[in-house]
């Protein structure tokens, strides 16, 4: 069957369109990277962890490439988390985000067609004493229907004692929550918060050597601890979603098409940048 596409009239916003915020579970039937157990977890809990993408030695390198552009983006005036929208800018990261092991764990979960349009690496220094209080995804973003997922790549070891991401189990099947913001707390990476969010279950410690993923859905809540430890904990995530999305506020520019065929009209498919 073919894939029908939608898009947005040029003069209508997506803020005006009311967004479909139901999760939306995966129908992939055969996977090709995950087992089925692993679609059906993800479509239960939420997430799945511990996928491995890169061996130790490429796990070694992107550590280096890392190294080296925050080092150059701290000399520019940028901090740890201000990477940001990355594949846009650099070649690099460009190449992870349409890895072709990451894009198989993404396709068996959303299906063949599929955009990338999100990279952002979550640096956390050691003794960083900043935390990223729990919230779905979603939130955040001008995409409709809710068929968005999250690839966390560990470019170091991430474990509790650094503060890697903790998620809470089947958050995801209880819709779009209601969140406050957070601009008067100075500890937070980001400006929203779920309060009682463990009210909701125990959360789990999505714990990662350096090479490996886990995902999770845009409605799964989530979060970190602050980083007590003398030891750095970076991940790169990257963002993709189902090839009939659309976006607003300009993001279409930002997808680069994953899927079989022609890109989609509402996508802009960047190129590679050359930096």
């Amino acid at each position: 069957m073919q894939t029908q596409f939608k898009t947005l009239p040029a003069t209508q916003e997506l803020a005006q369109v009311e967004r479909d915020l139901r999760f939306h579970p995966s129908t992939v039937t055969d996977p090709q990277l995950l087992s089925p157990e692993q679609v059906e977890g993800f479509n239960r809990d939420g997430y799945v962890r511990r996928v491995r993408v890169y061996d130790e030695a490429e796990a070694t390198d992107n550590r280096a490439y890392f190294d080296a552009l925050l080092a150059r983006v701290v000399a520019e005036g940028g901090d740890s988390y201000s990477i940001s929208t990355a594949h846009m800018r650099y070649g690099r990261v460009w190449d992870i985000l349409t890895h072709p092991r990451i894009a198989r764990v993404v396709k068996d979960l959303l299906g063949e067609d599929v955009v990338g349009w999100g990279s952002h690496f979550f640096c956390k220094m050691p003794g960083d004493g900043k935390q990223v209080h729990w919230h779905q995804d979603a939130s955040y973003w001008p995409l409709t229907p809710s068929k968005t997922v999250t690839v966390w790549l560990a470019i170091d070891d991430a474990d509790r004692e650094n503060a890697c991401m903790r998620v809470i189990p089947g958050t995801h099947h209880l819709g779009h929550l209601t969140y406050r913001m957070t601009e008067d707390r100075p500890d937070a990476v980001l400006n929203q918060e779920v309060e009682g969010a463990e009210d909701f279950g125990a959360p789990i410690d999505l714990e990662l050597r350096a090479g490996e993923v886990s995902v999770h859905a845009d409605l799964t809540l989530h979060g970190s601890e602050p980083n007590r430890s003398d030891r750095r904990r970076c991940g790169l995530t990257l963002r993709y979603c189902a090839a009939d999305v659309v976006a607003g506020l300009g993001w279409d520019q930002k997808g680069v098409w994953l899927g079989e065929g022609p890109c989609p009209p509402q996508w802009g498919n960047p190129p590679r940048p050359e930096e």
